[in-house]
């Protein structure tokens, strides 16, 4: 235990002083004569007389230490360590093709938003492409845009520019984004369908090591039947994520477990700190208090 203001405990040299001077100091009384009688020693007495004495005393000393604020280490607690997740969702014309009982783009939504769900703490972002790159949510805590996104990303509404498939071009968008966060993990999913038009084996592993340089791990999701690309698997290997496929809607759930496992929340102790400790010495004082209102109705120190 430490104090705030330990220059007040020199004070507690006064309560002392008033306790040696009640013990040892020799108190003036009257002699009174008893005539045919045989009196007590009078030490039990004596001894609580003395006792209550010593009470202001001890209310003073309780004083001084709460004038001194006595500090405590708080309990040690865990924080969450922040992960940055972006979305990078393919919007193509292509998506719209069925899977399970919807289209590709709705189990990828889905997906998505249960997975933002499962994970409450991380800041997560959704950025669509095909030919080009739109940001729609930034990285945020309030998943809420996310959520409410489906009906306004489905392929059939999206322009034209969004009808091919330019992983490249997206990944490099998606990576200055999570690049510029200075707190936390950055982790980029990607999920597509299709081939892309400006990747190769060269421009994967290129890209894959600018990723890694930044510490982002990318995860890269091929939805739809057959095997994921080799230049997805090139690309996520580099970063030191995984490339999966998921041909139906319940594989796609298990492969953002899978993921979700593979990047686990993590804890944090926080900094130790001090709290005020007032709460002892408070309740100290009051019962102090209590016995000297008591020792006023009758128990004190008389010279007869």
């Amino acid at each position: 235990m430490t104090f705030a203001n330990p220059a007040f405990l020199g004070l507690l040299a006064i309560p002392a002083i008033l306790v040696v001077y009640e013990c040892f100091a020799r108190k003036f009384a009257v002699s009174l004569p008893f005539d045919h009688g045989q009196q007590k020693s009078g030490r039990t007495l004596a001894a609580l007389t003395r006792a209550a004495n010593l009470l202001p005393a001890c209310l003073l000393a309780v004083a001084i230490l709460l004038l001194a604020a006595p500090l405590i280490s708080a309990k040690p607690q865990q924080t969450r360590e922040l992960t940055n997740i972006d979305f990078l969702l393919d919007v193509s014309g292509s998506m719209t093709e069925t899977l399970g009982d919807g289209t590709k783009y709705d189990a990828a939504m889905a997906a998505i938003n249960n997975f933002t769900s499962q994970r409450r703490g991380d800041a997560f972002g959704l950025t669509i492409f095909g030919n080009e790159v739109l940001e729609w949510t930034p990285l945020t805590r309030d998943t809420s845009a996310i959520n409410n996104a489906t009906p306004f990303l489905r392929p059939e509404t999206m322009p034209s520019q969004m009808g091919g498939t330019e992983i490249g071009k997206a990944v490099l968008y998606c990576h200055k984004k999570l690049a510029s966060r200075g707190e936390g993990d950055r982790m980029l999913i990607l999920v597509s369908d299709g081939d892309s038009a400006d990747l190769d084996r060269n421009r994967s592993e290129e890209i894959g090591k600018l990723l890694a340089i930044d510490k982002v791990v990318l995860y890269a999701i091929h939805i739809g039947e057959g095997a994921p690309l080799e230049d997805m698997f090139t690309l996520s290997q580099a970063t030191g994520g995984q490339a999966f496929a998921a041909n139906d809607p319940a594989s796609l759930g298990r492969v953002m477990e899978h993921i979700d496992q593979m990047q686990p929340i993590r804890m944090k102790p926080t900094e130790l700190r001090q709290v005020f400790h007032y709460r002892p010495f408070a309740l100290v004082g009051l019962a102090l208090m209590g016995l000297q209102m008591a020792v006023w109705f009758g128990l004190r120190y008389t010279p007869w």
